[in-house]
């Protein structure tokens, strides 16, 4: 019994202290420098724009100027086109005739058997 009054005052103890439970901080400020308040509506576009307190602020979306929208359009369309041919090429060379091994043919019984086990899955 005594020993059940003690973990209960143990417990009340500890409720009526929260300070002690909560972390310590290391008293850093922000990671990043806080900006100026606004004081003027925002541009449109400001969204777009990372502003991290450097000299130079970044573009959110990746701004490549080595190729134009055109280009990589033009390059994409090559590359689908590839495969296309590629895969024109292997139809019309019809591999299920050059295959190194002779295609497995089932009793008609064994077919009905599969047929029925996999329709009633």
């Amino acid at each position: 019994m005594a020993v059940r009054l003690s973990k209960a005052t143990f417990l009340a103890q500890r409720i009526l202290r929260p300070r002690d439970a909560l972390p310590v901080r290391g008293g850093a400020f922000n990671p990043v420098p806080l900006g100026k308040p606004v004081s003027e509506p925002l541009p449109e576009q400001d969204e777009l724009l990372w502003d991290d307190g450097s000299a130079t602020p970044e573009y959110c979306l990746d701004q490549f100027p080595l190729v134009s929208k055109w280009q990589a359009l033009g390059f994409m369309s090559a590359g689908l086109g590839f495969f296309a041919f590629l895969i024109g090429v292997v139809r019309l060379s019809n591999p299920a005739e050059k295959a190194p091994f002779v295609r497995k043919e089932l009793p008609p019984q064994v077919e009905q058997i599969l047929h029925t086990a996999i329709s009633k899955t």
